[in-house]
């Protein structure tokens, strides 16, 4: 059993989750940033983002980013990451919007996926040009890629794109398990995926649908860190829907503690993925 802190991030909205599966999916920025500030109060330190329009279509958009950005700044200090996956289908240009804001709008982390993957009945594309030029913009934006790992290849990816000089190691790596057509939301694939992990790297933990506390328990389990939220699953329990993401956070946060591990703030959250720390 690990003693060392452990952060929790909440991916609140997603692009495929919609309120016809739960209600409270939020939709619009202010909805999007008043969960966003709810996961924090209950022991999130990162917030994985993605935009809606107000028909719960979704988009990259770069200026509802910014409003939700905005909104979040103004009442807590829980760490900006936005996604450059957006929905399956979009363009590298449309997905890469998020990275053009600057300022106090700024995000400070980024997803990289790390190659194409099966994604239910669909394919979400990921080809190596795409990589590196989603890369290159995260890089030139001064941003903390978080590397997205949907199968075991990914990995051997992120180092092709070390090689190539467009991502730093050691990185921080999300273990995405359970899509479907993806690698499955198993220990023994957590276990694979770390002999593989840079030396010196973080890593988290995002299961899809039931597996998310399960995931969140394995990980505590091994040193690593977890992402829960809408995004990924919408139920609190077998049946029980979430009232929101922060249900889910608070979950996660109980799981940590029986594990013997410290939830920990965004500020020090901060210094462990080493993003510099904010006025």
């Amino acid at each position: 059993m690990s003693a060392e802190p452990m952060i929790l991030t909440a991916a609140i909205v997603g692009a495929e989750t919609t309120r016809e599966s739960n209600p409270a999916v939020p939709y619009l920025p202010s909805e999007i940033a008043a969960e966003a500030v709810r996961c924090w109060e209950k022991g999130a330190s990162i917030v994985h983002l993605h935009a809606r329009r107000p028909d719960g279509t979704p988009t990259q958009e770069a200026a509802l980013f910014g409003e939700a950005i905005e909104l979040i700044r103004a009442s807590c200090d829980i760490i900006i990451q936005v996604s450059t996956g957006g929905a399956v289908g979009m363009s590298g240009e449309e997905r890469c919007q998020p990275l053009t804001l600057a300022g106090a709008r700024a995000p400070e982390m980024a997803t990289l996926s790390c190659g194409s993957v099966n994604f239910g009945e669909e394919i979400f594309e990921n080809p190596r040009p795409l990589m590196r030029d989603i890369a290159e913009r995260i890089r030139a934006a001064g941003i903390k890629p978080e590397l997205e790992i949907f199968d075991a290849g990914m990995m051997d990816e992120a180092r092709y794109l070390h090689r190539k000089g467009l991502i730093d190691l050691p990185a921080h790596f999300d273990f995405v398990l359970g899509v479907p057509g993806a690698l499955a939301a198993r220990e023994d694939a957590i276990d694979y995926l770390l002999t593989q992990l840079p030396e010196g790297s973080t890593w988290c933990v995002a299961g899809i649908g039931r597996f998310e506390l399960p995931m969140v328990e394995a990980a505590a389990r091994r040193g690593g860190h977890a992402r829960v939220g809408f995004e990924d699953n919408v139920f609190l329990s077998k049946g029980v829907l979430a009232k929101g993401s922060f249900e889910l956070v608070e979950a996660a946060a109980d799981i940590a503690r029986r594990c013997g591990r410290r939830v920990v703030s965004p500020c020090e959250a901060r210094a462990i993925l080493g993003i510099p720390a904010r006025a």
